[in-house]
This record gives C-alpha cells, sequence and structure tokens, in this order.
C-alpha cells in the first residue's frame, strides 16, 4: 500500500532558494547591466547569501531545493555543482527568468530547453521546474512532462500537493503563495522598482511562524521561498535561522527536498489530479 506524500508528519517543509542573481533585473532590461550598483545588489546572491544559507543548512542538517536559472549556472561554473555537493537539490528555473507569461509558446520552449542544456552540459539531473515570477502559462505543466521533469511549483491551486495531468502523464504541483515568498517583505530597488518596504525580519518571522502552525494544522506543504540575495543578508539569516530552529522544535514537521516531496505525492493514489485549462472568457464583459 502507497504511503500518503505526508508520511506522517503535521506539515512537510521545502526550503526553496530561488538563486536568481542578476537574472531578474536583465529581464526587465539588458540595460541595467550598464548599473554597477544593481548588479553587485544582485551578485550579492550567490557571492556572499549562498555560501551563508548553505552554511546554515549543514548546521541544522536540513536538506533544500535551489532554482537555478540556467543563464546563472552558465555564467557561474561550479555553481549548481557546489550546491548538490552538499546533498541540495537542484531544479530548473527557466534559462533568462522571463516569465512564460510575457514570451511567445515558441520563445518559451526554447528558453525551457536552453536551460535544460546547460545543466545536461554540467551533469546536473533536474528533476523538477518553478517558472520566473511564478507565471506559469498554460503551456508550462505540458513542458515540465514532456522532458521528463517529475514535478512543478509555480501555482498556487491548493496548499497540499497535486497532481496536474497533462498529454505526457501527470506531474505533482507543489503550490507556492506569495505569503509565503520573502520577495513580498525583503525586495527592494529604486531601479527597477521592485518594492517599497522593507519589513523586519521580525514581521517576517511572525508571518511565516503563524503560517506553519496553520499548516501543521491543517496537514499542509509549507514550501517557503527564498532568495539568497535578500534571506542571505545578516539579520534575515538569523531570523531564517529561528524559523527553523522552532519548527524543528515542534518535532511533527519533515523537511524534505521538494523532488522527495514529488514522488511521494505522485505515489499517494488520495491526491486530487487537476487539468490546467484556461477560463473561457466573453470579450463583451472582459475587455483586453
Amino acid at each position: 500500500m502507497s504511503e500518503s506524500w505526508h508520511r506522517g508528519a503535521a506539515a512537510v517543509a521545502t526550503l526553496t532558494f530561488d538563486v536568481d542573481a542578476e537574472t531578474p533585473i536583465l529581464a526587465r532590461s539588458r540595460g541595467y547591466a550598464r548599473h554597477a550598483g544593481t548588479m553587485s545588489h544582485q551578485a550579492y546572491g550567490p557571492d556572499v547569501g549562498l555560501p551563508r544559507i548553505l552554511d546554515l543548512l549543514d548546521e541544522l542538517d536540513i536538506p533544500a531545493t535551489f532554482f537555478v536559472p540556467g543563464w546563472v549556472a552558465e555564467h557561474r561554473p561550479g555553481l549548481a555543482r557546489s550546491i548538490v555537493e552538499r546533498g541540495h537539490e537542484v531544479a530548473h528555473h527557466s534559462y533568462s527568468h522571463r516569465p512564460p507569461t510575457s514570451m511567445t509558446p515558441e520563445d518559451e520552449r526554447a528558453d525551457f530547453e536552453r536551460a535544460l542544456a546547460v545543466f545536461a552540459d554540467q551533469d546536473i539531473e533536474v528533476a523538477g521546474h518553478r517558472a520566473a515570477l511564478w507565471e506559469a502559462s498554460w503551456q508550462t505543466a505540458e513542458l515540465v512532462a514532456e522532458y521528463g521533469l517529475r514535478y512543478d511549483s509555480s501555482l498556487m491551486g491548493d496548499d497540499r500537493p497535486y497532481r496536474v495531468a497533462t498529454a505526457s502523464g501527470d506531474i505533482a504541483e507543489l503550490p507556492v503563495h506569495w505569503s509565503l515568498d520573502d520577495w513580498e517583505q525583503y525586495a527592494f530597488l529604486p531601479a527597477p522598482d521592485i518594492g517599497s518596504v522593507i519589513e523586519s525580519p521580525e514581521k517576517a518571522l511572525e508571518l511565516w511562524r503563524a503560517e506553519l502552525d496553520g499548516m501543521r494544522h491543517y496537514r499542509c506543504l509549507f514550501n517557503l521561498c527564498m532568495h539568497p540575495f535578500l534571506s542571505g543578508r545578516p539579520g534575515r539569516a538569523m531570523a531564517l535561522r529561528r524559523l527553523l530552529e522552532y519548527a524543528l522544535e515542534c518535532g511533527d514537521v519533515r523537511f524534505a527536498r521538494c523532488r522527495d516531496v514529488a514522488d511521494a505525492a505522485l505515489a499517494d493514489p488520495g491526491l486530487p489530479t487537476r487539468r490546467p485549462q484556461a477560463p473561457v472568457v466573453d470579450p463583451d464583459v472582459y475587455p483586453v
């Protein structure tokens, strides 16, 4: 008999880190490559924040998943391998960090394939995908399944894993939510404008602890999304440590890599299956 996806835990926690580096800014405009200050702000992630986070995870013996754009892996040879060698998972996060909703289907496929080629060249096995900005298209799940990946983590249709049916077979969806994203708490740049308020780490800690407690009550997936250029900064890293220590003290939270949760989910016959389909929209009611 197959086990339930949560394997008896009150909540399953997937710590995920989007190692975006310069890509989300360059995706706005390649002109920002001329902005030394802005580029250094983004480079802080892989150069300073990522090593700090990896050390923290080592100290607490917690596995994590790192979503890496192909451009970042390509321009920083050895970065993806260094993550895998620490026992963590590297997953597909587009090539360019341009959201699928901003591209044609042909461009989305080309970007998806280009990232896969980078990881193949570096002998990094990727099992899952996360769309840039979580802006998946109605084609995205099909691409994930077509190219043999087992899960996506971009949609918000539940707070537990579910199956997504595609023409190429089912994949697991590990849903996300803005309340569990450090971008909404910490992101700020004057140009391009990516946020206007820098919140206290205490506020983020309070929010995430409340979500974890609620998810322990309802037996959910605590899928926390962080960025090394944000949560890798000292005070925020210390708040993250306190959150993880609290979860460990609860005794009923299981930490796992996304690929392992996806495998457990796909083996669970009780999971619901959903079929991605755009709503029918009357142009007389909803103009462009």
